[in-house]
C-alpha cells in the first residue's frame, strides 16, 4: 500500500502550512495565506488519520487511498491557488482553489464511504 509516500506528504504540507501561517502573520493583508495555511495544516493531519485507520483495516484500502491522495491534490490546488495570488498577483488557473476545495469535500465524502464499506466487509 502507499502509506509511506503519503505520510511523507503530509510532513511536507504540515512543513508548508506552518510557513505560510508565518508568512501570514508577517505580512500586509495576507488573510489568502492563513487560509491556505488552515488547509494545508488540517488536510495534513487528517491524512494522517487516514493512513493510521487504513493501517488497522477500518477503512477501505482503495476508497481511503482515493480519500488521502484526493485531500493532497484539493489542499496543494486550494492552497497553491491562494498562494500564487498573494506573491505573484494571478492564480494557478482558472477555478483552482473552487476545484481544490471541491477535491477536499469529495475526498471527506470517501473517508465516509471507505468506513461503510470496510464496515460490511468486516463486521
Amino acid at each position: 500500500m502507499m502509506l509511506r509516500p503519503l505520510i511523507a506528504l503530509a510532513g511536507l504540507m504540515g512543513a508548508a502550512g506552518v510557513a505560510l501561517a508565518a508568512a501570514a502573520a508577517h505580512g500586509a493583508d495576507a488573510s489568502r495565506l492563513a487560509s491556505a495555511s488552515a488547509m494545508l495544516l488540517f488536510h495534513a493531519t487528517a491524512i494522517l488519520a487516514v493512513v493510521a485507520l487504513l493501517a488497522r483495516g477500518l477503512l477501505h484500502g482503495g476508497i481511503g487511498l482515493i480519500a488521502a491522495f484526493g485531500f493532497v491534490i484539493g489542499a496543494a490546488l486550494f492552497a497553491g491557488d491562494l498562494t500564487l495570488r498573494q506573491y505573484a498577483g494571478h492564480s494557478l488557473f482558472p477555478m483552482a482553489a473552487p476545484s481544490g476545495g471541491t477535491l477536499m469535500i469529495a475526498s471527506w465524502l470517501a473517508v465516509t464511504l471507505a468506513a461503510v464499506v470496510a464496515a460490511r466487509a468486516n463486521p
